[in-house]
């Protein structure tokens, strides 16, 4: 008998079976079923409105509106994508007031305006260069738009693209407000109406190394109120009393600072860990003002976060919701709206009173029409780690065991693990239900998805760790944490897999290359294996992101050379799939071949899957169930477990070295 509906009864008798075989209804089709990636959050008179990403219609993003009578309306039918590429990462691309909604089309990048009632209509021209002008972190003002405008010039480099803060009028009109640095974000007029704020930096540096908040008041003078070389600003805010609200790292974490008029900037909340978090997109918010002067704020602690009201008095008070990350917090007089998630929940939009009263979901997860026992619950895991350097000598993980409440493996035998590198390098893990993690707990496998030294969530100083040492401690820390899990008897040493994208693709590739011997099958999405490549062919925004990770480049030459896995193929002899997506601008797909060239000239066991009409992850529901299931078929071949039966998942080609044209390999392949 299956527990796999709501409230099935408890199985008793169940028959062992392989790690990794074990039968699930979390299949991929349900990963993508009508999934929706949801969003910014944004309230407008009485309603509410959110931004939807759905794998089932091309990964196209949609706005969502629910009205205060409680009925949910999406304002753009397809073929209408609200989605920028300003950056390539994109966020701010949509605004709304007075019921107006203002949005950049992914297809074009132009901005359009969509009146309640009516069609969209293009605000901004045709540009010259197809989508070559950009538009992200939107605001509306009493005469326009403020923006990000990104330019691109026919024919162009990185080098030649440019960044600035315009206003856009109604009729189109534009008004170039600020030039010259490299980068601009979060432009903000304060409730004067003439007094501006924006974050800026200049290459090299990332927006999480050095931001510098400026104020330009009404007679065009210009000061710089927070940030510098070693200081990270985001979220600039203003209040009614127009005092201006910020996060800065001068203190190591990511606290929340003010200034008044005319007075200096005060540190007001510091938590001992980080509040924002990395700038890798716009309109991101982890605090609001509420009306009478307190403050509501989203701060994380030991892997979860919490959503709490500061007092005037200094009280920081946790409010009472069943949630563990929170996104997007926006309020309206005394109600917080909010993304909100947990290990037992995907995303919802969730709404509460900070004085009292339930709290209320406008937007509810998916019906998974799972029972709760199939969710693998995340313990956070602080496991130790060669302290050479950096004087840091722990790193930490979410670890999800195998949980599946209709199976059970043959008594001894201990699970396989994944190890999950994820992005950035400055990202973070979080405690959210994620049905392709549930995907691999709930088939057997057991999951580290770590955060090695250089994630984001605990200060500048573990952040830092990795500059210039990417490539070398995360390395150290994967590899650590996989040995770890092992010498506590939790997982199989023999079967240990790595796998990650964009950076954590890069990870992945070292790991496999500079430290072998210690997984026995990898698996990478988009990620770099020539570093000196990425140089030349990536995007602006990243076009000296490794000057800070690697070393300064051109000078640096022979640590790109060093740290390049594609250099260090003669000791790559662990199986690896490949996936790429075949539009990528940040990683292009060359970087995918040259790793896959090098795995056939070695006769190295190997997949590829390349995805037209994907970009930078993938967003179409039948590649994402590809890139799942190839990736199960593919440790499947590798470590000689079945397929589960049932989801009819047709074997990924291995290319084997007796089978170099693509034959497809038996379990234990005859390269063991």
């Amino acid at each position: 008998m299956s527990r796999s509906g709501l409230g099935g009864p408890n199985v008793t008798d169940m028959t062992p079976l392989t790690h990794g075989s074990w039968p699930t209804p979390i299949t991929s089709e349900l990963v993508v079923r009508t999934a929706a990636r949801l969003g910014e959050v944004m309230t407008d008179g009485g309603n509410v409105y959110w931004s939807e990403a759905r794998p089932t219609e091309g990964g196209r993003s949609v706005i969502v509106r629910r009205s205060a009578d409680g009925t949910v309306t999406d304002l753009l039918p397809a073929p209408w994508n609200a989605r920028t590429r300003v950056h390539e990462y994109g966020g701010g691309a949509w605004t709304v007031s007075a019921g107006t909604l203002w949005f950049t089309e992914f297809s074009d990048q132009r901005l359009y305006r969509l009146d309640p009632g009516s069609d969209p209509v293009a605000v901004t021209p045709e540009p010259e260069v197809p989508a070559g002008v950009r538009h992200a972190d939107l605001r509306l003002t009493h005469n326009g738009v403020l923006a990000v405008r990104e330019t691109h010039p026919a024919g162009g480099t990185p080098a030649d693209v440019v960044n600035e803060i315009v206003r856009i009028a109604p009729d189109g009109a534009t008004e170039v407000l600020v030039s010259g640095p490299d980068f601009v974000s979060d432009p903000r007029l304060a409730p004067d109406g003439v007094t501006l704020s924006w974050l800026q930096w200049d290459h090299p540096h990332m927006p999480w190394d050095a931001a510098q908040l400026i104020v330009r008041a009404a007679d065009g003078t210009e000061q710089v109120i927070a940030g510098g070389a070693a200081e990270s600003v985001v979220q600039p805010t203003w209040g009614e009393d127009l005092t201006l609200w910020w996060f800065s790292d001068r203190t190591d974490v990511w606290s929340l600072y003010r200034r008044r008029p005319h007075g200096e900037a005060e540190l007001v909340l510091d938590v001992g860990s980080d509040i924002a978090g990395p700038q890798w997109v716009f309109g991101q918010s982890r605090f609001a003002l509420l009306p009478d002067g307190r403050i509501v704020v989203a701060f994380g602690r030991a892997g979860a976060d919490r959503l709490a009201v500061l007092e005037p008095g200094g009280e920081l008070r946790e409010l009472d919701v069943p949630y563990q990350v929170f996104r997007y917090v926006t309020v309206q007089d005394t109600t917080v709206t909010c993304l909100a998630a947990g290990p037992a929940t995907e995303p919802v939009v969730l709404r509460v009173d900070v004085d009292g009263g339930e709290p209320e979901v406008l937007r509810p997860a998916r019906d998974l029409r799972l029972d709760p026992a199939w969710f693998s619950r995340p313990e956070h895991v602080t496991f130790p780690t060669d302290p050479r350097d950096t004087g840091i000598d722990a790193a930490h993980a979410l670890v999800y065991p195998p949980t599946n409440p209709d199976t059970t493996a043959a008594e001894g035998e201990l699970p396989p693990l994944m190890v999950v590198v994820h992005g950035g390098p400055t990202s973070a893990t979080a405690p959210v239900l994620s049905l392709e993690i549930q995907y691999w707990t709930s088939r057997g496998f057991c999951v580290a998805d770590v955060d090695y030294r250089g994630s984001t969530g605990y200060g500048r100083r573990y952040r830092d760790a990795l500059q210039g040492r990417w490539g070398v401690l995360d390395l150290d820390d994967v590899v650590a944490c996989a040995r770890y899990l092992a010498d506590a008897g939790r997982v199989d040493p023999d079967r240990m897999a790595i796998r990650g994208g964009s950076a954590g693709g890069y990870t992945t590739l070292a790991a496999l290359t500079m430290r072998p011997g210690v997984f026995t099958a990898g698996a990478s999405h988009f990620g770099l294996a020539d570093l000196t490549a990425f140089v030349g062919e990536t995007h602006k925004f990243e076009s000296r992101y490794l000057d800070g990770l690697v070393a300064a480049w051109p000078s640096g030459a022979d640590v790109y050379a060093e740290r390049s896995p594609i250099n260090h193929v003669d000791a790559l002899d662990t199986p690896l799939a490949v996936f790429q997506g075949e539009e990528d601008k940040i990683v292009p797909p060359d970087q995918a071949e040259i790793i896959v060239a090098a795995l056939r000239e070695r006769r190295v066991p190997h997949a590829y899957l390349l995805f037209p009409g994907e970009q930078h992850g993938f967003r179409k529901a039948e590649n994402i169930r590809a890139a799942l299931d190839g990736e199960l078929s593919f440790y499947a071949q590798v470590w000689g477990f079945e397929l589960p039966v049932g989801e009819d998942i047709a074997p990924i080609t291995i290319r084997s070295p007796d089978h170099r044209g693509g034959q497809a390999v038996t379990p234990r392949g005859p390269w063991e």
